[in-house]
């Protein structure tokens, strides 16, 4: 591709070298610069990319897409100046990668709870209906079944469109997205097209970034504000920030509830730590997801298969062969009769939405036990809330370790029981070691008691004093419960 072909229809302020130029690629990292490559130096929140562009030159770049032009021009090097190079990066991106989204419908997931359940079971009745799809979300994406490792929700924009551009090149006919709030706010969404948007809930979240709930709040919005006219916007009308969500969108908006009248509604018949029976838009239907949590996914699920042409009835049966995402309330059973669920759960909201399912499904014929940390170098807020709401559903907690990154993990444990009574402190006991925590509850736990292991989840490592080592909840839980 010709730089000319690249910018065409995003006109640079100024231009330096031969626009006919060929190049190879594009990065935001000079660090994979190499012969060819065209380099976008964007000024982050952690360092700035123009300090950077001797570096990729140094690689073979040789076309630098940058605000400000370096002092000294390179022969043989295409400058481009944009007035702000984070707002064209995306819109490059997709000219480059033979814009994906325009060959493949990709429908976004935001929100602060469910979105990895929603985008994953969304890829997994699609391609079991055989269907060519992909995924982008926190746990992994997937280019149809091949599995692409992950690092952050929604990568850069470079990264996702090269996703996108291999999953329309393997011939998906649909793509699923998580969508972060810092991927609006970052542009990374910049320049796609989105076939329908859902929206599934808000709660305090990710404020170390934000600042305040409601920057938090309108990086959610912008995500609707951008949806095109023959797209779709599902949303949560039992969340107080649903409907706002949806105010400015072009989409045609529709609703779901498990409260009131939506255009998709469902109501709990029966649950068990197996399952649910749900009455959903009048038909009764079994799901291996359990709490109303996951009964507005299923609903989200729900709508957005309907508004992809989905026949109702084929939804509700394929929704009804789907088991819970990897460490979204999975449940083991020990062989003494204790029951361990292993959920996500990091915010106070969701830690409150696991617990209320467990006590519902308990209904007062075992303990709960809860044992949970927060991580580090993120919102010091939520620590002090997140112990208040194990304390406050559970009849023992462990306040551990979660990621403490470069924190000191006793420090963070101090913060959350800084939010705890000496009534709640009672209850309480704090144990460092993750690994001894978990241990500790499943030794402790009687018969029909429930230990909730909150906020790793999927995630099978630990970062401690900045270093990655591998954890697994799941592997401690199967071998304190003696269970393959």
């Amino acid at each position: 591709m010709t730089i000319q072909e690249l910018t065409l229809g995003h006109k640079p302020l100024e231009v330096h070298g031969n626009i006919n130029t060929e190049i190879t690629g594009i990065e935001l990292d000079s660090r994979k610069c190499s012969a060819g490559t065209a380099f976008v130096a964007i000024r982050g929140t952690q360092a700035d990319g123009h300090a950077y562009i001797p570096k990729a030159i140094s690689l073979g770049a040789n076309c630098i897409i940058c605000e400000t032009l370096p002092e000294n021009l390179e022969q043989n090097v295409v400058y481009l100046v944009y007035e702000n190079t984070g707002d064209i990066v995306g819109p490059l991106a997709t000219t480059f990668y033979g814009n994906p989204t325009k060959r493949m419908k990709l429908v976004g997931v935001t929100g602060t709870n469910g979105k990895t359940t929603i985008a994953t079971t969304l890829y997994n009745i699609i391609r079991r209906m055989g269907i060519k799809a992909g995924l982008c979300s926190t746990v992994c994406n997937y280019i149809d079944g091949e599995a692409v490792p992950t690092e952050c929700t929604t990568p850069d924009p470079i990264t996702l469109n090269r996703l996108l551009g291999q999953m329309a090149d393997k011939g998906c006919e649909y793509a699923f997205m998580e969508v972060s709030s810092h991927a609006v706010d970052q542009k990374r969404i910049a320049g796609l097209t989105f076939t329908g948007g859902v929206f599934t809930n808000l709660t305090r979240d990710h404020l170390d970034y934000h600042k305040t709930f409601e920057n938090y709040r309108n990086a959610k919005k912008g995500f609707f504000d951008i949806l095109p006219k023959d797209a779709f916007a599902i949303t949560n009308s039992d969340d107080k920030n649903g409907m706002f969500m949806t105010q400015n969108t072009k989409a045609t908006i529709k609703t779901y509830s498990i409260r009131g009248a939506a255009d998709f509604h469902a109501k709990v018949l029966e649950e068990s730590f197996e399952g649910m029976n749900l009455d959903m838009n009048g038909t009764e239907v079994f799901v291996q997801f359990v709490g109303r949590f996951n009964v507005q996914n299923i609903l989200a699920i729900y709508g957005a298969l309907c508004m992809m042409g989905i026949e109702s009835q084929e939804a509700l049966i394929q929704l009804s062969a789907m088991k819970p995402v990897n460490g979204r309330f999975e449940t083991f059973r020990s062989t003494n009769g204790v029951t361990a669920v292993i959920d996500y759960a990091h915010t106070p909201d969701a830690l409150s939405n696991v617990l209320s399912t467990i006590n519902e499904v308990l209904a007062g014929k075992g303990k709960c036990w809860t044992v949970c940390g927060a991580g580090g170098n993120r919102d010091k807020g939520k620590r002090p809330l997140m112990a208040q709401e194990a304390a406050r559903q559970s009849d023992r907690v462990i306040i551990t370790s979660d990621n403490p990154r470069d924190e000191e993990p006793q420090d963070i444990i101090n913060d959350m029981l800084a939010g705890l009574s000496q009534d709640e402190m009672k209850k309480t006991i704090s144990i460092v070691d993750r690994r001894e925590a978990i241990r500790t509850a499943c030794l402790m736990a009687q018969k029909g008691d429930v230990i909730l292991v909150a906020g790793k989840g999927h995630e099978d490592y630990q970062i401690i004093k900045g270093v990655k080592y591998h954890f697994d909840d799941h592997e401690v839980v199967r071998e304190a419960f003696g269970i393959a």
